[in-house]
């Protein structure tokens, strides 16, 4: 019997390398251009407002939140 590696072992649309944006060393960070731009889009298609001051992390869980309520399932903006 083969012996699976970790890689195999992971659901595919997950990596090793996503990390929870609480442990981002960059999180406390004004969110990014692309962050702002897309957290934008998804809000105005949510029919939601986007909190200003957002840091990279809180506009990436935001990002996340939005995207369930859209429906959206690409990775964009990220």
């Amino acid at each position: 019997m083969a012996r699976r590696n970790s890689k195999d072992e992971q659901p595919q649309n997950q990596s090793n390398t996503i990390k929870d944006p609480e442990d981002w060393t960059t999180g406390e960070e004004p969110m990014t251009g692309a962050q702002e731009s897309y957290l934008h889009t998804l809000a105005t298609e949510a029919g939601e407002e986007v909190e200003p001051g957002l840091t990279k992390a809180e506009a990436s869980k935001r990002i996340d939140e939005l995207r369930q309520k859209t429906g959206r399932t690409d990775t964009a903006g990220r």
